[in-house]
C-alpha cells in the first residue's frame, strides 16, 4: 500500500489547486495516482472549502492517530529539555536530531528524528513546544505552517570589471573545500540611517563554514570596509588567508588596500552569480534570523554583540561537517582546544 501523503505533497496539491491545475497534472507532478489526489482534495472541496494543506495534514493525523498514545517529547522530559535547549540556540530540528546521536551514543532512548521535532513545533498537541518558545526561536522562518522551500532569487549586482581579478583566476584548490583558508564575503544591509543603509560585513571560511562578522560603524565607504576586514582577519595565520571571494559591489573598490594589509588575494564573482559564494549566501540567510531584513539597524549593535552572534552560529552542528560545528573545525586547524 502506498504511503500516506506527506506535508510537502499536500503543499504541492494546495499550490496546484490555487494555480488551477487539474488533478491529473498535480498527480503527475507528485508521481501519485489521480484518484489519490482527487480523494484528498474532495474531503475539503466537497463542502465548498478551499483546500488548505495545513488543515488537511492535521485532519489526516486526527484520522490515523493512536488513541491514548502520548507524544514522544511530551512523555520524556529529558529529551524534551535537550530539544528545547537546541531550539533556544536556534538550531534546526535536523541539527538537534543529529547532534543527540553524536553526543549521547550510549542513550539511544534519547534519539529522536527531526520530523518528531517538527511535529512538536507545528502541532501543539504533539508535545506543545510552541507554548514554551517564541515563534522567532522555534522556527527560523517565523512561519506558522510548513511549506516547500521557494526557489532562490538571483542577486542583482552591477558589473564592475575594474575591481580586480575575476573568480576564474582563483586557484583551483579553492574549489576543493578540503583545502582551508579560502573565504567568501559580502555585506548584510540593515535599515537606513541618515539616508544610507546601515551594514555589516560577513566572512565565511569555505572548508569549516567558520563565520566572522565585521562591524562597519562608518558605513560602506570602501576604504573603511577594507580596513575593517583586514583588522578582522589579522588574527589568522597566513595559511588561513589564502583568498577572499567577494561580490561585485563598490564597497570593495579598495581591495588592493586589503590585499596589501593581509597578503590575501581578492577575487570577484561574475555578475548575477551569487551561488559562486554559496557558503556566504547561506550564512547571510541564517543571519536574517537575528537581523530581520528591513527591520534591524546595525548601528545599534557593537562588535561584541556581533561576536556573540557569530559564536552562536559557529557552535551550531552542521550536516556537511559530519555534525561537528565550525568552531571545532577551526580549532583543529589552529591546534587549540574548544570549550562548551
Amino acid at each position: 500500500m502506498a504511503a500516506r501523503l506527506s506535508m510537502v505533497e499536500r503543499e504541492r496539491i494546495g499550490l496546484g489547486r490555487a494555480a488551477g491545475e487539474s488533478m491529473r497534472q498535480i498527480a503527475r507532478c507528485l508521481g501519485r495516482a489521480p484518484s489519490t489526489v482527487s480523494r484528498e482534495v474532495a474531503r475539503f472541496e466537497k463542502y465548498g472549502q478551499r483546500y488548505l494543506p495545513s488543515m488537511a495534514d492535521w485532519a489526516c493525523w486526527l484520522r490515523h492517530r493512536r488513541p491514548g498514545r502520548v507524544a514522544r517529547l511530551a512523555a520524556d522530559p529529558v529529551v524534551r529539555d535537550l530539544v528545547l535547549a537546541g531550539l533556544r540556540q536556534r538550531w534546526s530540528p535536523q541539527q538537534i536530531a543529529a547532534r543527540l546521536r553524536v553526543e549521547y551514543p550510549e542513550h539511544p532512548e534519547w534519539h529522536v528524528s527531526h520530523e518528531t521535532i517538527y511535529q512538536a513545533i507545528y502541532l501543539q498537541t504533539r508535545g506543545n513546544l510552541r507554548a514554551e518558545l517564541s515563534r522567532q526561536v522555534a522556527l527560523r522562518s517565523g512561519r506558522a505552517a510548513r511549506r516547500p522551500r521557494a526557489q532562490a532569487a538571483g542577486a542583482i549586482r552591477s558589473s564592475r570589471p575594474w575591481l580586480g581579478l575575476n573568480i576564474s583566476a582563483r586557484p583551483a584548490e579553492a574549489l576543493d573545500r578540503a583545502v582551508p583558508g579560502h573565504w567568501e564575503g559580502d555585506l548584510l544591509e540593515g535599515t537606513r540611517r541618515g539616508g544610507l543603509n546601515s551594514a555589516i560585513a560577513t566572512l565565511v571560511e569555505r572548508s569549516t563554514r567558520f563565520v566572522i562578522l565585521v562591524g562597519l560603524p562608518e558605513g560602506k565607504l570602501s576604504e573603511h570596509v577594507a580596513a575593517q576586514l583586514a583588522a578582522a582577519m589579522a588574527w589568522l595565520p597566513g595559511r588561513l588567508r589564502a583568498s577572499l571571494t567577494w561580490d561585485q559591489g563598490s564597497e570593495m573598490a579598495s581591495w588592493r588596500q586589503f590585499h596589501i594589509a593581509t597578503d590575501c588575494p581578492v577575487y570577484f564573482c561574475d555578475p548575477h552569480h551569487p551561488w559562486q559564494r554559496g557558503s556566504n549566501e547561506n550564512t547571510n540567510g541564517l543571519l536574517r534570523q537575528y537581523f530581520p531584513k528591513g527591520q534591524f539597524d546595525f548601528t545599534t549593535i557593537d562588535q561584541a554583540g556581533l561576536d556573540q552572534v557569530a559564536d552562536e552560529l559557529n557552535r551550531r552542528p552542521r550536516m556537511t561537517l559530519g555534525w561537528a560545528n565550525p568552531a571545532e573545525k577551526m580549532a583543529e586547524l589552529l591546534g587549540v582546544a574548544t570549550t562548551g
